[in-house]
């Protein structure tokens, strides 16, 4: 009783592709270098937090990477190997410390198709599995935020958020969830949006749930 009376949370909601998942390391290795990597990623960041609507996702990375001056094929060969995926060293055991406790959630700017391929690499079960796709908008857009409260039954204020790239900052933060920033490769803010805490690593979580 004391447990359930001392509870912080009903349940955790995670970004994926940054805050699970170690995706720049894959990025990187298709586009044969870590600056052509970083140079990609930026346009399809600024492509998926730009696009609203929903358009399919693996159209903004093979843009992102015309863009970008990335060849043609490499876009191709991401998605191909978007199986190889890997979690952050310490997210298995955290995921599953935490499945003890509450209800976990994804929200994810990736087809359903990518978004399970990326949730397998996570080695985890969750709730619920939102993906820009099914909300019909990508983040930092309040829709897929509210698709995963409506599919947890979960009250924002109750749900925390453990966002991986800056926007989901604000994006979580602006439809009421406090938010834990798994910053762990130093990313600029995109905004003033503050949130709850910021770290490094999954592990600190533990202490707050």
């Amino acid at each position: 009783m004391a447990a359930t009376e001392t509870k912080k949370y009903d349940a955790v909601v995670f970004d994926l592709l940054t805050a699970l998942l170690d995706s720049w390391k894959l990025w990187n290795a298709v586009a044969g270098s870590d600056e052509a990597g970083l140079r990609w990623r930026r346009k399809y960041l600024e492509l998926t937090y730009g696009a609203g609507t929903y358009r399919p996702y693996e159209d903004i990375i093979a843009e992102a990477a015309h863009l970008a001056g990335i060849e043609d094929r490499l876009a191709t060969m991401l998605v191909d190997r978007w199986p190889d995926l890997e979690p952050w060293p310490e997210a298995p055991s955290v995921l599953q410390s935490l499945a003890d406790r509450v209800p976990l959630a994804v929200a994810t700017n990736s087809s359903n198709r990518l978004a399970g391929f990326a949730v397998a690499a996570t080695g985890a079960r969750f709730a619920a599995v939102i993906t820009a796709e099914t909300a019909g908008f990508y983040k930092p857009r309040p829709e897929p935020y509210r698709c995963v409260l409506e599919a947890l039954g979960t009250a924002p204020a109750r749900t925390l958020f453990v966002a991986g790239s800056a926007a989901d900052v604000p994006g979580a933060g602006g439809v009421g969830m406090p938010v834990y920033w798994h910053n762990r490769l130093g990313l600029a803010p995109v905004d003033a949006a503050k949130p709850m805490v910021t770290e490094r690593s999954l592990t600190p979580l533990l202490a707050l749930v």
